[in-house]
């Protein structure tokens, strides 16, 4: 089954990095107080499916307490595109391998994900990539605490996605949420993950 999906996902995913957007077709996921004062920060982060025996899985890393912005979070690797990278891959991969050793050679990048805009002036690029991993995930200690992988097929069940509120600026806002193994998924990281298994099963988010 996990070979179907990915094999699936290999035909839905862009083929290269998507082009930048025209700031009037940019709606971030919330909206901010005060509109934005300056270009947006482009960044990538790194949708990994592990092979494992027992099925594919889907790397995410629990940020260090002791960072300023999202400390504690659940996030995927990932970060800013850095003028020496070629592209969102380059850029995904590199941080990849700063926060959790992930090795370049372990990985088979599949296709890229439409752009994501944030309600902090980020526009992400999620790259989707299968990992042969040839040793264990190291968490870097002054970026992440901690690595964890969810099956993907609880990815995949709707059954798995509830929803978060929080509140900003006196208004509800709402984001997917997955609770696995005592992390709870939530904010861009959720939403992503939920664009990626609706792209895999190539259904309308609902």
């Amino acid at each position: 089954m996990d070979d179907a999906v990915i094999d699936r996902l290999a035909t839905r995913l862009l083929p290269a990095p998507p082009a930048p957007l025209a700031r009037e077709d940019m709606v971030p996921d919330w909206a901010p107080s005060r509109p934005f004062d300056r270009p947006p920060v482009p960044a990538a982060v790194l949708i990994a499916l592990i092979r494992r025996p027992e099925g594919h899985t889907v790397l995410y890393t629990e940020r260090s307490p002791d960072l300023r912005a999202h400390s504690g979070q659940v996030a995927f690797p990932g970060g800013k595109i850095d003028k020496g990278d070629t592209d969102a891959a380059d850029a995904a991969l590199r941080e990849a391998w700063e926060e959790v050793g992930l090795e370049r050679s372990d990985v088979y990048v599949l296709g890229f994900m439409a752009p994501y805009f944030t309600g902090t002036n980020y526009l992400i690029t999620p790259v989707v990539a299968t990992v042969e991993p040839s040793g264990p995930f190291v968490p870097n200690p002054g970026e992440v605490h901690s690595v964890f992988e969810v099956p993907l097929a609880r990815i995949l069940r709707h059954e798995s996605y509830g929803r978060f509120r929080i509140k900003r600026d006196g208004k509800e806002h709402q984001t997917w949420q997955i609770d696995h193994d005592g992390h709870t998924i939530w904010g861009i990281t959720a939403n992503l993950t939920r664009m990626f298994r609706d792209i895999a099963l190539d259904e309308a988010d609902a």
